[in-house]
């Protein structure tokens, strides 16, 4: 997603898959699964637009409707990749044949975001679409695709945080004249992913790995849950404040979620293998920055800056870690990065993890001091899918802390890439990842 920052928030045009060779990685799993590996056009850029004020609606309630209005089937969600959301089947078509802009308003009381799918785009030459906010400070702007072209494409657009999400069509050439073509034009909404609203997410079973002979009953809250509010660490610990702003959230599929973070100064991002493997998920998973509550304890979050995935450089399911870059980099790069751990830290070391479990705005778990508890180093030499591979811990994680970083308050490096629930929690111990990923940093 092409994003930047104007008066009315942020504006992008589609996110389409970068003119790039693809990553041996990437190409040997696609050969495996018989699919092709031929690269997608470059993206075009957009331009900031106010929607205008008319409008028509569709406003489902919380309870999804059955037959062509109801619940699709999401895809079985990996282990270890929390779900935030449900997919519904819609059929709404934007024309032609009206005078105007023409404009849909989709509406999900409650819901943390609405996600749009495009199965049909077929306009002239300079129109284009915006898919924005309610009060129109979060938009995106989708050009036309090439005339000749049929229309039908498959697209996601970027999700709009909040329960509303309205499509626009701008029309910019004179239709006069155009006769019988237009019948043929329009464009097509045919689902919508909806996020769940705190009450819905709360009663989502929690999807969390276990690590290999461990029964999968564990909590992964160890105790009582000592996390809190990133926000809540602004004055009392403002290095791990400053730390978890470089963590993202990613938005896998729609519905599913893990955590991300920027490793190192350059491109470069870190979560599960488990979580995604591929360039192609790459380019549909959204990579949200500062996805924070304001105050501490409180509901209001701060608008996130998304960015897409890119291009996946590494992935391995042994040491269980997927290295990626994201489109638009420049729009992130002023949230920081962390630095991996080059060496394993001691037993009863204090830890601290930034993580955005069950969806929640980041939290951190693990204080400072001696209020730290539980969050501390249990085992450094803890077997994960290989022997010796992981750093164990109690720090409490939940369903969707999947590829959060585990930091060392004595040197505020990665230790761990989390990804096992089961107290002990445990993660891929860093100096690990150091050692395979240096050349790719």
């Amino acid at each position: 997603m092409t994003a930047w920052s104007t008066g009315n928030g942020p504006v992008g045009t589609w996110h389409e898959a970068p003119a790039v060779t693809r990553t041996q990685v990437a190409a040997e799993q696609e050969r495996l699964a018989g699919t092709p590996t031929t690269a997608a056009p470059q993206a075009t850029a957009g331009q900031a637009v106010t929607p205008s004020a008319t409008a028509g609606s569709v406003a489902p309630t919380g309870k999804a409707e059955k037959g062509r209005h109801g619940p699709l089937e999401s895809a079985a969600a990996n282990d270890g990749r929390q779900r935030v959301g449900e997919l519904l089947s819609v059929d709404r078509l934007l024309g032609y044949l009206g005078k105007g802009p023409q404009r849909e308003t989709f509406r999900y009381p409650g819901a943390s975001y609405v996600k749009l799918h495009f199965r049909k785009m077929a306009m002239l030459p300079g129109d284009y679409l915006t898919v924005s906010s309610a009060d129109g400070k979060e938009s995106y702007r989708y050009d036309a695709p090439k005339l000749l072209e049929s229309g039908a494409v498959d697209k996601w657009a970027m999700s709009v945080t909040g329960d509303t999400a309205v499509v626009e069509m701008h029309r910019t050439a004179d239709v006069l004249g155009l006769g019988s073509v237009l019948g043929t034009l329009g464009v097509d909404v045919d689902r919508v992913a909806r996020g769940f609203s705190r009450t819905e997410q709360a009663k989502v079973p929690e999807d969390q790995l276990t690590a290999p002979g461990r029964t999968g009953r564990e909590e992964s809250v160890c105790g009582s849950d000592t996390s809190a509010d990133a926000v809540c660490y602004r004055s009392a610990d403002p290095v791990a404040y400053t730390k978890s702003k470089a963590i993202a959230r990613l938005l896998i599929n729609g519905t599913e979620l893990c955590t991300g973070w920027r490793v190192g100064p350059n491109n470069r991002m870190l979560t599960n293998n488990h979580c995604f493997t591929t360039t192609n998920e790459a380019y549909d998973t959204e990579v949200w920055f500062n996805y924070q509550c304001a105050s501490c304890g409180g509901y209001d979050v701060f608008r996130p800056t998304k960015v897409w995935g890119e291009k996946v450089l590494s992935t391995d399911h042994a040491y269980d870690y997927t290295l990626f870059s994201v489109d638009n980099f420049n729009a992130v790069k002023k949230f920081g990065y962390l630095q991996l751990d080059t060496t394993r830290p001691a037993k009863n070391q204090e830890l601290y993890v930034p993580q955005h479990p069950a969806g929640e705005p980041t939290r951190i778990a693990g204080s400072l001091g001696e209020r730290a508890g539980n969050c501390s180093v249990a085992d450094p030499m803890y077997t994960g899918y290989a022997a010796n591979s992981d750093v164990a811990y109690y720090c409490d994680t939940e369903g969707g802390s999947s590829g959060s970083p585990v930091l060392s308050r004595a040197t505020n490096r990665v230790v761990a890439l989390h990804h096992f629930g089961g107290c002990p929690n445990s993660g891929v111990r860093g100096d690990l990842l150091a050692s395979r990923l240096r050349a790719l940093l």
